[in-house]
């Protein structure tokens, strides 16, 4: 399906080097892992330790954190309905661009609506996108509460915020669903090795594994 667009008078130009030839240059598949959950569910905690993890088994990645995009890429957007389809709309193209240059894409953002969701796996391919839901309780996250961010929403100084008085939306079709407050963060990532392996992305490496250090 064709994508709407404003601009007229525009041409896709195609690369003259294709997906298979990117991913064989760097001896994987590119994909992206995308983690949705309420704020404090621990998505960029585990987006960190799962890009160490992949690197130093020699996978280039690289983390798309939903605040840092908010610092360049998409800080002309707010937190209406509006403007966060637009933020995740924006990331779910980014995150396909790095999945088709054979790079995994983590990206980490709460992530509320299905309907952002269904659109940047669309953009990335159903092949090439894993949804990784942080089933956190929202008890939980308001007691890690690492920004303060959910006592200043209950003391009113924060509208909107998704949990409290806005809504989140519930993945039904996870690839797959994480317990942080059941397990640690190691156990996390091997959780989500596991799937990776499962569905083949997990390709043996030509380059030797990385040492983090040197």
């Amino acid at each position: 399906m064709e994508k709407e667009h404003k601009g007229k008078n525009i041409t896709w130009h195609a690369s003259r080097v294709s997906v298979a030839i990117r991913e064989q240059l760097l001896g994987q598949r590119g994909y992206v892992v995308w983690l949705t959950g309420l704020s404090g569910s621990g998505k960029s905690t585990i987006a960190c330790v799962l890009e160490e993890r992949l690197i130093r088994e020699g996978h280039p990645a690289y983390i798309l954190d939903g605040d840092n995009i908010r610092h360049g890429l998409n800080r002309d957007l707010g937190f209406s309905a509006q403007d966060r389809d637009e933020n995740i709309r924006r990331v779910g193209e980014v995150a396909a661009m790095f999945s088709q240059a054979g790079v995994v894409a983590i990206a980490a953002f709460i992530s509320p609506y299905a309907k952002g969701r269904q659109e940047a796996r669309e953009a990335a391919g159903e092949a090439q996108f894993i949804e990784i839901f942080l089933d956190t309780p929202l008890a939980d996250c308001e007691q890690r509460d690492p920004k303060g961010l959910y006592k200043k929403a209950r003391a009113g100084q924060i509208s909107d915020f998704t949990g409290i008085d806005a809504p989140y939306e519930r993945p039904e079709n996870a690839d797959l669903v994480l317990h942080t407050e059941r397990f640690t963060p190691p156990e996390c990532i091997d959780q989500i090795m596991q799937c990776l392996s499962n569905r083949r992305l997990l390709a043996p490496r030509l380059a030797s594994k990385m040492d983090l250090k040197s």
